[in-house]
């Protein structure tokens, strides 16, 4: 009886193992939001990692974060919330687009690609954050139990509200 219990259970955990494994890894979260600025006052907030700082959703989360900028590049060991890894700078078309490669080291390892673009608009730009990659095996593990396109995104609108607060004054 007590194997037949096992061999039941060893059943049902080997199928959705198969049902993982056949969900698509690759992501691409985006958020568009407008923003009521001129170009000229974002585009250095998205370009310089620095300033970049002032409105990360992720550094509100870990104000103790440790941080050091090596050339186009932050370096950052924060909490269990904000994680550990870099960001460097890819590609600047100056009031055009950011393109920035993610890695993370903790809480999982993962390689992503962040583009910052904005598009002027009559009352300023419309500001689109995205991030594209591919979460392997334990991102479509995770995606199983946890939004992670709601989590993220939620996050790009948190920190496009903080970007707001700053350069709509």
């Amino acid at each position: 009886m007590k194997l037949k219990i096992f061999f039941s259970l060893l059943s049902v955990l080997v199928l959705f193992l198969i049902y993982v494994s056949t969900r698509e890894g690759k992501f691409n979260y985006s958020v568009t939001m407008p923003v009521n600025a001129p170009v000229e006052k974002i585009f250095p907030y998205l370009s310089d990692l620095k300033l970049g700082s002032e409105w990360s959703p992720f550094e509100k989360v870990d104000p103790d974060m440790k941080k050091e900028y090596v050339g186009n590049k932050l370096i950052f060991d924060g909490n269990s919330k904000a994680g550990s890894g870099s960001v460097e700078i890819l590609k600047v078309v100056p009031n055009e687009s950011v393109e920035l490669k993610l890695i993370m080291t903790k809480p999982f390892k993962a390689e992503n690609l962040i583009t910052y673009k904005v598009v002027p608009t009559q009352n300023g730009v419309d500001f689109t954050w995205s991030m594209s990659g591919d979460g392997g095996y334990m991102g479509k593990l995770m995606n199983v139990f946890i939004d992670c396109e709601k989590m993220i995104t939620d996050q790009f609108r948190s920190g496009i509200n903080n970007l707001k607060q700053i350069v709509e004054k």
